[in-house]
């Protein structure tokens, strides 16, 4: 299990409260992006493409106060944008530390190394290093080479000065299961306390659209890669989300349980879409039709979208809200991972498109 004891207990009691009270909607993790600007242009990322006055703008420390302390959520992403290039992030991390949240602090880690000293290794502050896969996949991933070395290097010395480090992969059409269980295998090997994992999903303003994974694409390649499922891979995440990815169960998207504050209000409906603001959580909460999103809803834009931010938090929810969920949870974390076993077609897909690959690259 990726995820310590006090946070797990923390987010149990809290949703277990919320259960008590009858509340079918509420936030389980803030997504607190306060600035857009980053140091990469991943290929897949839409928050860069702002013009220049976009990107200069950013919320203040006291901003992101009023957001989390209006939100309630016990846990609080900050992602971006590059959050170190923040020049109130010291401030921020220590405000959301005196506030008892579990911070998950996003960062492509080419800043890691030098803005270590910036802060304190505390229970509640983790660095989430974005790494999707090993040195050949992430760097094509981001647009750059050399960005996996310097990573790798801020996660050592995180480690070593005692903070806490998880990971967070997003997967792309053409992943290889092969080369994503060798990139656990290695996170491990360096000490990561635990790794979060994700389909991408298509940004409207993503300049390649073309890598999204589909729906079915999404559960095959996590059957092949869960289908060498090793003890010692540690996931900061709900595994019944990750039965999910494989097919072996159904999640609607709950997108209130990931709200996103940023620097045009409250985002609607979720963190990927963005089709207008709130001014306040509540808001967000009461005027939002949720009813329009998801996949039951047969709204195109969430037909293939199996992204954390939405189907993690009913992960939670279900574990909670039913004997069943919370015994398949136990189980799970026991004993490993429930998922279909790879068919026979899958592999046979893969197989040929490795083989095509390496026909390229011979012919190079």
């Amino acid at each position: 299990m990726g995820v310590p004891i006090s946070q797990a207990w923390t987010v149990a009691s809290y949703v277990l409260s919320q259960r008590i009270r009858g509340r079918r909607r509420y936030p389980l993790v803030l997504m607190l992006e306060p600035l857009f600007r980053c140091n990469l242009s991943c290929a897949g990322c839409g928050k860069i493409q702002y013009p220049k006055h976009i990107l200069d703008r950013r919320l203040s420390a006291e901003d992101c106060f009023r957001a989390v302390d209006e939100c309630g959520a016990p846990m609080v992403s900050i992602p971006g944008g590059e959050p170190l290039l923040h020049p109130e992030i010291k401030e921020i991390v220590e405000g959301l530390v005196a506030r008892k949240k579990y911070i998950y602090l996003c960062t492509n880690a080419i800043l890691l190394k030098s803005k270590l000293d910036l802060f304190k290794p505390s229970k509640y502050l983790s660095f989430s290093v974005h790494m999707d896969g090993l040195e050949k996949e992430h760097d094509e991933a981001v647009c750059r080479d050399g960005v996996y070395q310097k990573a790798l290097e801020g996660i050592e010395l995180a480690i070593q000065r005692g903070f806490r480090v998880t990971t967070n992969t997003t997967l792309f059409e053409g992943a290889k299961a092969e080369r994503v269980q060798a990139f656990f295998d290695r996170m491990m090997e360096v000490g990561v306390e635990g790794m979060m994992v994700s389909p991408g999903y298509s940004y409207p303003k993503a300049p390649d659209q073309e890598s999204f994974l589909e729906r079915e694409k999404t559960h095959q390649l996590f059957r092949r890669i869960f289908s060498g499922l090793k003890k010692q891979w540690r996931f900061n995440q709900s595994p019944l989300f990750l039965e999910y990815l494989a097919g072996a169960r159904h999640f609607e998207c709950t997108p209130w349980g990931n709200p996103t504050y940023n620097i045009f209000g409250w985002q609607k409906p979720c963190y990927l879409l963005q089709e207008g603001y709130a001014e306040s959580f509540k808001e967000l909460m009461e005027e939002t039709q949720w009813e329009a999103y998801g996949f039951k809803s047969k709204n195109p834009s969430c037909q293939n979208c199996m992204v954390h931010c939405g189907h993690e938090p009913t992960a939670v929810d279900h574990t909670f809200s039913s004997l069943g969920g919370f015994l398949a949870t136990v189980r799970a974390t026991l004993f490993g991972l429930r998922v279909p076993k790879p068919e026979l077609a899958d592999i046979q897909e893969e197989d040929l498109s490795e083989s095509q690959e390496d026909r390229k690259v011979a012919n190079a």
